[in-house]
């Protein structure tokens, strides 16, 4: 049959149409399984699951979801995560459903390091990452050379983390680093033999630049030198409804002990440090070794708003080291000072507002005890004011 120049175009732009309609999907985002029973022969399904995070982290793709089974994984490499997402197809790497996970760096290197050693770079960290958007979620990083280290990450969420017993900080983020989420993280006894105590923190924010960094409803206690620190960093960083409590205390008989103490270090360096104006809201420093809030030489505009310092061995907010810092509606309590004040300024503050301050519960032991399932932190009255006054935190 013959058929017409125009006949024969329609066809195919009718054919090409319906091929069109037909045309395949996009791949759907995939979850693969691991396990401790698995194999890294395996396809990576629930049935047949792999056996190392590392594996699933080089067979998935972009918007996979890395699902790991309840058990502890002894790691003989750190984890590597050097690639990245996108805004619309994140990776997530979390516990399945609500099983307990432990990522075991004891074998790894520099666990400890010989004093004095420095740690190589790509070995920092039982989970070492280089990439963006990615969601870390309910996964417990314990005993390796930092926790949780982080270099040039951008646009991650990292959720229920709890980073414990390293030898270093237990979750550090550093480099060019923005829009990162830290929230409900638990970070408590990472302590440093190798640096005699001066270095190993809760959480670090530090020696690098990146607007949008938040740390929500952390808690930061028990470690060998600060629970928070933001040293070097030059953008600002937002904290708030969180706690740091017991640090700086030499718990592990370290020779030649030189942890600092201090709840929130902000910033800084004796004056010559960036002037980074980092936020600090509705958050808890309290029973540390050194002072509960200090700008450390800052000369930022630093603001504090909310805040409470209670039972520090030193200063409960030191703010006199070159910052600029805004002191707003905070509370300061049984510290050995209240306040060093410096060239920042002051208002309705407990020690503007004077008189004799008294709470209504000094008991720690719900701020500091079970998450509600949501990971956030359990509300209680820990240091409310009895008398009612909109001063200082509460959660």
């Amino acid at each position: 049959m013959r058929h017409s120049r125009r006949s024969l175009l329609a066809a195919a732009v009718a054919g090409a149409a319906l091929s069109a309609v037909f045309q395949a999907p996009a791949a759907a985002a995939t979850t693969l399984y691991v396990a401790t029973t698995g194999n890294d022969g395996n396809a990576g399904t629930v049935s047949a699951p792999f056996a190392t995070v590392q594996k699933a982290i080089a067979t998935a793709v972009a918007g996979d979801t890395i699902a790991v089974r309840g058990g502890t994984y002894g790691l003989t490499s750190n984890i590597q995560i050097t690639k990245s997402g996108t805004a619309a197809a994140p990776y997530t790497l979390t516990a399945y459903g609500s099983e307990r996970v432990i990522i075991d760096g004891e074998a790894l290197g520099y666990t400890p390091g010989a004093v004095g050693s420095t740690i190589p770079s790509g070995q920092r960290g039982a989970i070492h990452m280089e990439a963006s958007y990615w969601r870390l979620i309910n996964l417990e990083i314990v005993n390796g050379p930092y926790g949780v280290y982080c270099a040039g990450c951008n646009n991650n969420t990292f959720d229920r983390l709890k980073t414990y017993n390293n030898y270093e900080t237990g979750f550090q983020l550093q480099g060019a680093s923005a829009n990162n989420l830290i929230v409900n993280l638990d970070s408590y006894g990472n302590r440093d033999p190798r640096k005699n105590g001066e270095s190993a923190d809760g959480l670090g924010i530090k020696e690098g630049s990146g607007t949008g960094n938040v740390v929500r409803g952390a808690r930061l206690w028990n470690n060998v030198d600060d629970g928070f620190d933001a040293w070097l960093f030059t953008s600002p960083i937002t904290i708030q409804n969180s706690l740091a409590y017991g640090n700086g205390y030499n718990r592990w008989s370290i020779p030649n002990f030189s942890g600092d103490g201090n709840g929130l270090k902000l910033g800084g360096s004796s004056g010559t440090g960036p002037a980074a104006a980092h936020a600090v809201s509705n958050t808890f420093s309290f029973n540390n070794a050194a002072h509960g809030f200090t700008d450390n030489g800052n000369t930022g505009a630093i603001t504090i708003t909310r805040s409470t310092a209670y039972q520090n061995v030193k200063t409960g907010f030191d703010v006199d080291g070159g910052s600029t810092t805004k002191l707003t509606a905070n509370l300061a309590l049984g510290n050995a000072t209240a306040v060093a004040l410096g060239s920042s300024t002051a208002s309705g503050n407990s020690w503007n507002i004077g008189g004799t301050w008294t709470v209504l519960s000094t008991d720690t032991s719900t701020i500091t005890g079970a998450r509600n399932t949501d990971g956030s932190i359990r509300t209680s009255n820990f240091l409310v004011p009895s008398n009612g006054s909109a001063v200082g935190a509460k959660i």
